[in-house]
């Protein structure tokens, strides 16, 4: 077993990675299933390709580096739902394995496994699938438990410059617009989050605050603040990308500027930039510049005498 011992104070938790994942999944539950709800059956068949595939990838890379089989985490089973629900319902088995092996095979276990990547890894396979198939990941399934003014194939979103739809609060509140399997409920996802604000598994600064910040640059741009959070997966990302542990800087003071900043990229993104939805490169550009962060607000060393002048 390998130690990393950091500065005193110690801190023991009880909590286990494996205890923290279950909380993650048990938050995305309801995702899941309003994802269901709104998509049918084939958006179920996504989640559990994709479970299925980023579980293996571990496996086998962890086999091949001959390295202790950690699948029992279920980080890389967290990592297949959050992957799943940030592809759309029609997505082909190849893709999702595509995605699962970017996020799996490259990002996570290339570097170290758990704890060592320095992107998200669920978030990073989307954005390489997006670049590389973008009108398959704007497609849509109709088949839905809701009557959907879209259509099934490449349609317009809420974000699209001149999109037709202009869906209620309503709508926009339980899912009834085009989008990614998990990003479209935001019931489903304010639920999630306040199960793990119960559970502690994260806190609210990051979430809270990379929204607020994205409200207040929507309305400063000319946006409407509250369609732009609603719209989209802000909130999806908020929530349960953005709150990543290995990927986010590790102190207060670093957690409220990583949040400021990806609230303030979506926002610039969105308003400025020829793609509608900005979530997705945000983050992974706050992820890279973590480090820069950490060492920027690096707090004093328990014990240390300040420099006298």
């Amino acid at each position: 077993m390998q130690w990393k011992v950091s500065a005193a104070p110690h801190i023991h938790a009880k909590d286990s990675t494996a205890t923290l994942m279950r909380d993650v999944l048990i938050a995305l539950l309801p995702c899941v299933i309003a994802g269901v709800w709104l998509f049918g059956w084939r958006a179920a068949l996504v989640v559990v390709l994709s479970v299925a595939f980023c579980v293996l990838t571990e496996l086998v890379c962890q086999k091949i580096g001959k390295r202790p089989v950690r699948i029992n985490d279920l980080s890389a089973a967290v990592t297949g739902v959050i992957l799943a629900l940030n592809l759309p319902s029609t997505a082909p088995w190849w893709m999702i394995l595509i995605g699962a092996v970017v996020a799996i095979g490259l990002v996570k276990q290339l570097f170290g496994g758990i704890g060592d990547n320095f992107l998200n890894p669920a978030l990073t396979a989307r954005a390489v699938l997006l670049a590389s198939w973008p009108a398959r990941m704007t497609a849509t399934n109709t088949a839905s438990a809701y009557p959907l003014p879209f259509d099934t194939v490449t349609s317009a979103t809420v974000l699209t410059p001149g999109s037709p739809l202009d869906p209620s609060m309503a709508d926009l509140l339980l899912g009834r617009i085009p989008g990614t399997i998990g990003e479209v409920c935001k019931v489903a996802i304010l639920l999630g989050f306040a199960y793990l604000l119960i559970r502690r598994t994260i806190t609210w600064h990051i979430p809270v605050i990379m929204t607020g910040t994205f409200a207040l640059c929507a309305w400063a741009f000319g946006l409407d603040p509250l369609v732009s959070v609603l719209s989209g997966g802000l909130l999806f990302g908020a929530v349960f990308m953005a709150t990543d542990y290995v990927t986010t800087p590790m102190t207060r003071a670093g957690q409220v500027i990583y949040a400021v900043g990806a609230g303030l990229f979506v926002a610039l993104i969105r308003a400025f930039g020829s793609y509608p939805e900005g979530v997705t490169y945000a983050i992974l550009l706050m992820n890279v510049v973590t480090p820069l962060i950490d060492r920027a607000v690096r707090p004093r060393i328990y014990g240390e005498v300040k420099t006298r002048a």
